[in-house]
């Protein structure tokens, strides 16, 4: 299994609404990307300062379902027109299960 963890620390500038879009994005793409096993996306908690703003937590089977989300033709539709525009910083890593 892989599971791919990403964070996310938004731009000072980043509206309430961009934020919600997001998630709301982010989310759509289990019904649309079927290697997905599991996804968990959200804001972060606010109990520790200095974390990032919000985290991507993705599982798939094996390393070929993770490179068709991540190349996925949605995924990069969402990252292109509601992350990048609110990106301050991102930190990613993969961890073979």
């Amino acid at each position: 299994m892989i599971r791919h963890i990403v964070l996310f620390t938004w731009t000072a500038a980043a509206t309430a609404e961009q934020r919600a879009a997001v998630t709301a994005e982010l989310r759509k793409l289990p019904d649309l990307i079927p290697q997905l096993r599991a996804y968990t996306v959200g804001a972060d908690a606010g109990l520790n300062q200095g974390n990032h703003d919000y985290a991507v937590v993705a599982d798939f089977d094996n390393v070929d379902d993770y490179l068709v989300y991540r190349d996925h033709p949605d995924h990069q539709k969402v990252i292109a027109e509601h992350i990048k525009p609110i990106l301050a910083t991102r930190a990613a890593v993969q961890l073979s299960l």
